[in-house]
């Protein structure tokens, strides 16, 4: 068996890497990279490296073989036409006949803008008559454990989210669900909404934040055009902060509440609470 991953040296793409290279031979794994001298650390493992650009289709002639399993990260660079980027990864996939490819979406209850171009890139998969697993992930914690400074400087969590709830999970749970289903069997032409196991409400992420820094945090709900202000005002690019309002407008709506217990069930374990990755936050 022989799997693939691309965006390898990304966040979410690392902690892949690292969950196979503890269920399979090194020699067994491809790392798909923009920038090899950012993987020397998989190439010294045995980890075998190709140079890929989504940008650049044809960069990944050779990339996959007969039989392969793939995960194909989504793309994250704003502005970028990603289902173009996701294209040409599957129908390269598909040309070389690989086993599975697996994709990280978002979760099917979401319609906010954020989501477009993940349900447009499965419908590109799903037309691609290769094997597929999809894979809906749902908010990463450090996606907001992330941006600590400004809350802790201001005492507040600014959102524009209301009351709504978020079935977050870390990014290493999300990576051990892909582990999962690159090295498993059974798990062909699936749709798997990946959820945490607990949602939490942004009011109960301040009174987390309060009860571990021993300070208080406020939950400050703004409109979303409010939202939207802050984060241009902050040096975020427009389009990314309009589809970050977006997100909090769908949150509001209980969109990202999640149900299920596919993420739990296929990692084998329950999911890492938010207030780990608090703990982990205020750490770092």
């Amino acid at each position: 068996m022989s799997v693939v991953v691309t965006g390898a040296t990304g966040q979410l793409g690392g902690h892949v890497i690292e969950g196979l290279l503890a269920r399979v031979p090194a020699g067994q794994v491809t790392a798909v990279v923009r920038d090899r001298e950012k993987a020397a650390a998989l190439a010294a493992q045995g980890v075998r490296l190709h140079v890929g650009d989504y940008d650049t289709p044809a960069t990944f002639a050779g990339a996959f073989a007969p039989g392969d399993r793939v995960l194909l990260v989504s793309g994250s660079e704003v502005g970028k036409d990603r289902v173009a980027q996701h294209r040409a990864v599957i129908e390269a996939a598909a040309a070389a006949g690989v086993a599975l490819l697996a994709y990280t979406s978002a979760p099917g209850s979401l319609t906010a803008a954020l989501a477009d171009d993940h349900r447009a890139t499965e419908h590109v998969l799903l037309g691609a008559g290769v094997p597929y697993t999809l894979l809906r992930n749902n908010w990463y914690h450090e996606v907001i454990t992330g941006n600590l400074a400004p809350v802790l400087a201001h005492g507040a969590v600014v959102q524009a989210a209301g009351d709504g709830r978020i079935a977050s999970a870390s990014r290493a749970d999300y990576a051990a669900a892909a582990v999962a289903v690159l090295t498993g069997d059974g798990h062909e032409n699936r749709t798997y909404e990946l959820n945490g196991d607990t949602a939490w409400s942004y009011a109960e992420y301040a009174a987390e934040l309060s009860h571990q820094t021993g300070r208080e945090i406020v939950y400050r709900n703004v409109t979303p055009d409010a939202y939207r202000d802050i984060l241009i005002g902050a040096g975020l690019p427009e389009m990314f902060a309009t589809i970050l309002a977006g997100v909090d407008v769908s949150v509001a709506k209980g969109e990202l509440a999640g149900t299920g217990d596919d993420l739990s069930r296929l990692i084998g374990r329950p999911t890492t609470p938010l207030a780990d990755a608090v703990t982990a936050a205020l750490k770092g």
